[in-house]
């Protein structure tokens, strides 16, 4: 293995660990309530932006299916 990737695995292994005993802290802490609560809402409103950006990106393509099919009627040759 390279110097390069080891470094990366250990820096990797450090932030990990770190992220683990924050984790760890607060979820024995008097703060464990707020923290999970946090993460919950967290995790809503990134769903619910998730679920508005698919909206528009599914707006989009419709709209840009819509346009394709005027073009290609305007493109047909009439009898």
């Amino acid at each position: 293995m390279s110097e390069k990737n080891s470094g990366k695995i250990l820096m990797a292994f450090v932030a990990g660990a770190a992220i683990g005993a924050a984790l760890g802290y607060f979820l024995n802490s008097s703060k464990k309530d707020e923290l999970i609560a946090d993460l919950k809402e967290g995790a809503t409103n990134l769903k619910q932006g998730f679920d508005d950006s698919l909206g528009k990106a599914k707006d989009i393509i419709d709209t840009f299916r819509g346009s394709t099919a005027e073009v290609e009627s305007d493109s047909q040759p009439k009898s």
